[in-house]
């Protein structure tokens, strides 16, 4: 009789998740359930100060305005990641483009951020040069607004977007649109009716690779968004530790943000299930 040792080899991975993953989360999710300390830190007596705060018209602002921000930072992501993709699935030059791809990586991401700040800011280089072209006569605010931070973030991200796409993109089998054009479709009717179904893994992937950073987002909008203007979840967070010592208020709003990031993933897992449902019936049809 064969012994079982598959919860041997997942022992490590087990240990690592549960010190830490699952214990950060319940020590967060316990201190949104406790009072505030006046010298930071929390006292331990049960209240639901923190979620009854999180009722006030201010926060539910700043939770719309951080969805918001995050669906257009995807869809402009996904909208410039899908033909990227495609031409590097397509391409002769695919370790190339893949290395123009990673170059982003080897580069410290806050320096990243204050390269933007000098091309957009009022003396960078984008109103520079259009002062020099004639096209203005004053400097245009391009820093500091939520349209600064959704730039930098589709920046920032669009790399986590492209790879996946290119990854399942270049699995495909492009003579299956050879084989849509020749029954009378178009090249973009073969591509939305051929290809994008069957790259739907790949195109999930990078949405939830971009969504779940970019709704928990602190760096970014601290530093492009200026001020209240961008203030986004990861922003209140990091205010209610650090300035107001709210720890309760902080872990709370962290379960929020928790709590999005697994409905996105359980949406995830409910959209690579039917493919496979579908692989099994068919392979169970082909075997009968």
């Amino acid at each position: 009789m064969k012994k079982n040792y598959g919860g041997i080899y997942t022992l490590p991975i087990t240990i690592w998740v549960t010190v830490f993953f699952l214990v950060p989360v319940l020590i967060v999710f316990l201190y949104s359930f406790l009072e505030r300390s006046e010298t930071g830190g929390v006292v331990f007596s049960f209240s639901l100060a923190a979620y009854s705060a999180m009722l006030n018209p201010l926060f539910g602002h700043i939770l719309l305005d951080t969805l918001w921000i995050s669906l257009a930072s995807t869809v402009l992501t996904m909208l410039i990641a899908l033909p990227c993709g495609y031409y590097m699935a397509r391409s002769r030059k695919k370790s190339v483009l893949l290395f123009l791809i990673v170059i982003p990586f080897l580069t410290n991401f806050l320096i990243r951020i204050y390269a933007w700040q000098a091309i957009l800011g009022n003396n960078g280089f984008l109103n520079s040069f259009l002062l020099s072209l004639g096209l203005i006569d004053r400097h245009i605010q391009f820093l500091y607004n939520e349209y600064a931070v959704t730039i930098v973030l589709v920046y920032s991200y669009l790399p986590y977007a492209i790879l996946p796409l290119y990854s399942t993109i270049e699995k495909f089998d492009f003579s299956l649109l050879e084989a849509a054009r020749d029954l009378g479709a178009s090249h973009l009717g073969s591509i939305r009716r051929v290809m994008i179904p069957n790259i739907r893994s790949g195109i999930v992937s990078a949405v939830l690779f971009t969504f779940i950073p970019t709704f928990g987002a602190y760096a970014v909008p601290k530093l492009v968004g200026g001020g209240k203007s961008s203030f986004m979840l990861g922003n209140v967070i990091a205010d209610n530790i650090l300035v107001s010592r709210n720890w309760p208020y902080a872990s709370a709003t962290s379960i929020l943000i928790t709590l999005v990031t697994t409905a996105a993933m359980g949406l995830y897992l409910l959209a690579n299930r039917a493919p496979l449902r579908a692989t099994g019936q068919a392979a169970k049809k082909e075997k009968a």
